[in-house]
C-alpha cells in the first residue's frame, strides 16, 4: 500500500462483508404481505442510531412520505448519504435527524440555489462529515451489494475529494498500478420510492435506476414506497424492470404522489412553487420552524400535507407538467 496520500475521513459503518452477509443470511426470505403504513414502517424499521440510504437521484424519485414520517418521529443521530441529496437532505436537515454523513453532492438543490438551512446545520460543526463523489459513494453501495469489502477504482485520485474520503491508496495484485479503495457501505435501512410494487415487496420502475439497485442489496432493511400497488402477475409481465425482488424489502408502503414535492418520471413533475416556498422559509429560523410545524409536525400523515398544497388538483397540474410520457 503507497502512503502517498492519507484519507481523513470516517467510515461510519462496517464494510465487514462476512458480517454482513451472516446478518443477511439470517434474513426471512418469507413471501408475505409486507404492506403496512408509514408510521408503523418508520416506527419498525428507522431507530435512532441508525445509518439510513435515500434513493432517487437529486429531486428525483425520492422517498418524501417517509422522509417526512422520520422528521415526524423524532428520529435523531442517524448516519445519512443520498446520491446528490437535495430534498431528501432538506428534509432530514429540518428534522435534525443526522449526526454524520457521507457527502457526494449536499446543501445544493441544483439549479434552486442552496439551501439556507442545511447550510446552517452543517456549518454547526454537529455533523461528522466525510466526502466522496457520486461515482464512489455509489461504488460503495456496489461493493456492498456485491458482498465484498470494497471495490478498486481510479476516481478520486490526485483529487482534495481523496483527501477528505475514507478511501485508501492500494497497489494492484496484477499491475502494480496504484488504485484506491473504497470501503463497502453497509446502511441499515435502505428507502426508495417506486412506480409500482406488489404487497410482498417485488419493485419496479420505470426509467433509469441510478444506484438503487445497489442501494437495495446493500441495504440491511429496505422500505419500499410505491404510487400504486398492483398484482403480483403485472410485476410478472416485464420481470426487467424489478429493481427488488421481495426477499430483499422488509416494508411496502402505499403512497400515492409518495415523492412529492420532487419530479417523478411519468407521473408528475416537480412543484417548484412549493420547493421555492420551502427555499425562502429556510431564510429566517422562526419562520422555518413554523413552516415545518405547518407541513410536518402539525400533519398526521403525508396525505394531510399533500391536501395543504392543493390535493388532487394540484397534483392534476404537475402531472400535465411531466414531460416523460410512457409509450
Amino acid at each position: 500500500m503507497s502512503d502517498d496520500v492519507i484519507s481523513q475521513g470516517e467510515v461510519f459503518t462496517s464494510p465487514d462483508s462476512n458480517a454482513a452477509r451472516e446478518f443477511f443470511r439470517q434474513k426471512s426470505r418469507a413471501m408475505t404481505n409486507k404492506q403496512m403504513s408509514v408510521s408503523e414502517t418508520v416506527s419498525r424499521f428507522v431507530h435512532d442510531g441508525d445509518y439510513v440510504a435515500s434513493g432517487g437521484f437529486g429531486g428525483v424519485r425520492i422517498a418524501t412520505a417517509i422522509l417526512h414520517e422520520i422528521v415526524r418521529q423524532h428520529k435523531k443521530n442517524l448516519g445519512f448519504s443520498g446520491h446528490t441529496a437535495t430534498h431528501d437532505f432538506q428534509i432530514m436537515v429540518a428534522g435534525k435527524c443526522f449526526d454524520r454523513c457521507d457527502a457526494a453532492y449536499i446543501v445544493g438543490l441544483e439549479m434552486r440555489g442552496l439551501s439556507p438551512n442545511a447550510r446552517r446545520y452543517m456549518e454547526t460543526g454537529k455533523v461528522r462529515v466525510t466526502d466522496w463523489s457520486n461515482a464512489t459513494l455509489g461504488w460503495r453501495y456496489k461493493a456492498a451489494a456485491m458482498g465484498l469489502p470494497y471495490l478498486p477504482a481510479r476516481s478520486l485520485m490526485g483529487t482534495d475529494v481523496l483527501k477528505n474520503s475514507a478511501a485508501k491508496e492500494i497497489t494492484c495484485p496484477f499491475t502494480g498500478e496504484k488504485l484506491v479503495a473504497l470501503p463497502a457501505l453497509f446502511p441499515d435501512v435502505g428507502i426508495v420510492h417506486v412506480h409500482r410494487a406488489d404487497v410482498y415487496g417485488n419493485a419496479q420502475i420505470d426509467g433509469i435506476s441510478v444506484a438503487d439497485y445497489d442501494i437495495v442489496r446493500a441495504s440491511k432493511h429496505v422500505i419500499v414506497s410505491t404510487e400504486r400497488i398492483v398484482n403480483t402477475d403485472e410485476i410478472r409481465k416485464d420481470p426487467s424492470k424489478t429493481l427488488a425482488p421481495y426477499w430483499l424489502v422488509d416494508a411496502v408502503c402505499h403512497v400515492p404522489y409518495g415523492g412529492y414535492p420532487g419530479d417523478m418520471p411519468y407521473e408528475y413533475y416537480s412543484d417548484e412553487e412549493h420547493l421555492a416556498e420551502w427555499m425562502e422559509a429556510e431564510k429566517d429560523e422562526a419562520t422555518l420552524d413554523a413552516f415545518i410545524n405547518k407541513y410536518i409536525y402539525d400533519t398526521e400523515n403525508f396525505d394531510e400535507y399533500l391536501a395543504l398544497k392543493g390535493g388532487e388538483t394540484r397534483m392534476a397540474e404537475l402531472r400535465a407538467l411531466q414531460p416523460l410520457r410512457r409509450g
